[in-house]
């Protein structure tokens, strides 16, 4: 059985070893060097619980199998309630609801961190993320062509949004 928890520093190692999983395959994000734990720690320590938070995917022997993060969209105050959402799966634990998990999770937890709208920026060839997105009652806002280019393969960007219902 699987839990959903806050991240904590702890995590970073295994944050990082997930999306460089995600950058090697060069399908689901616009990175496309490995990062390391020392210059992720700046974006990690930006991730406020509060405002911001990361979330991990825990199984039942403690493992890290995915997260997701919040993150400010474009850092300016009238943006404040909406927040940028990124997710990412170990390869090893695909096809388990590990992204499912975690986006009904951070769903559910907008209203406690004051988040009225979520974004997803996603490469237009990434389906899963897609179908995930729109599953979770994301709709398509916005598309960039050709904005993303991977050494000449060039692929754009599809923006998807999610309000709050109004209660």
């Amino acid at each position: 059985m699987s839990k959903i928890r806050p991240a904590n520093e702890a995590d970073l190692p295994r944050i990082v070893e997930i999306y460089n999983q995600a950058i090697a395959s060069q399908n689901v994000t616009g990175d496309t060097v490995a990062v390391s734990v020392e210059n992720r720690r700046e974006w990690f320590n930006h991730h406020k619980g509060d405002q911001y938070p990361i979330y991990v995917c825990e199984d039942s022997s403690g493992e890290v199998t995915g997260f997701l993060s919040l993150s400010p969209y474009r850092g300016r105050p009238a943006m404040r309630r909406t927040a940028e959402i990124s997710y990412y799966v170990d390869y090893a634990h695909h096809h388990e609801g590990i992204g499912s998990k975690l986006m009904e999770y951070a769903q559910k937890d907008c209203a406690r961190i004051g988040k009225q709208v979520l974004l997803a920026i996603v490469l237009e060839w990434n389906e899963p993320s897609v179908k995930l997105l729109e599953r979770f009652g994301f709709e398509k806002w916005g598309y960039l062509p050709e904005v993303a280019d991977f050494s000449g393969r060039l692929c754009g960007h599809l923006y998807y949004g999610w309000k709050v219902a109004a209660s």
